[in-house]
């Protein structure tokens, strides 16, 4: 409706209305964002299974194998010792390279195995061993950022068509602490 188009009687009173109607002179306060809380697994207490070397790149990329019957603790107990071993310098400990670790440019990668079944999965020609899909149990990644001293850990729960979930064990972006020796 065109104000131009009302009798000039009804002006004020149509004026008085769609502003006391149509104006709001405070404005509709914005809704605040709500803190998305992640919430990460403690550190287990489970000793890590012994694991080999199954293959290593030029690159930085390694793949571990330990036992088939590992359970998701011991996985993520493997993650946590490369962790501690990344910023302690101590891989050679683990019989793992510490001077290709040094090396990286920008960043390292273990991918870990239960069993050596799937393992040859990154490597292999023709057709994968499990599956057209990565079958890792756990990923750590060292590396990167600004320090050279980031990285993450994952869990990954395999599914029929690939890891589609995985448990992100730490937030990547926090510095690292030490364990206690308690």
């Amino acid at each position: 409706m065109r104000l131009t188009n009302l009798h000039p009687r009804l002006l004020p009173f149509t004026l008085t209305l769609f502003c006391a109607v149509g104006c709001n002179s405070t404005p509709t306060p914005k809704p605040t964002p709500t803190a998305i809380t992640t919430h990460y697994p403690a550190r287990p207490t489970t000793p890590p299974p012994p694991f080999t070397l199954f293959h290593a790149t030029p690159e930085g990329s390694f793949t571990l194998v330990t036992a088939p019957t590992a359970t998701d603790a011991q996985i993520i107990a493997i993650i946590y010792q490369l962790r501690d071993a990344a910023h302690t310098r101590t891989f050679d400990k683990l019989n793992l390279p510490q001077a290709k670790v040094d090396a990286r440019d920008p960043m390292v990668w273990f991918h870990i195995y239960r069993g050596p079944k799937c393992a040859a999965e990154k490597y292999a020609d023709g057709k994968l061993p499990c599956g057209d899909h990565y079958n890792a149990s756990g990923d750590y990644t060292f590396g990167g950022g600004p320090t050279h001293q980031w990285d993450d850990g994952a869990l990954l729960h395999p599914t029929a068509t690939g890891n589609d979930n995985q448990t992100e064990l730490w937030d990547p972006n926090t510095p690292y602490t030490a364990p206690s020796t308690n």
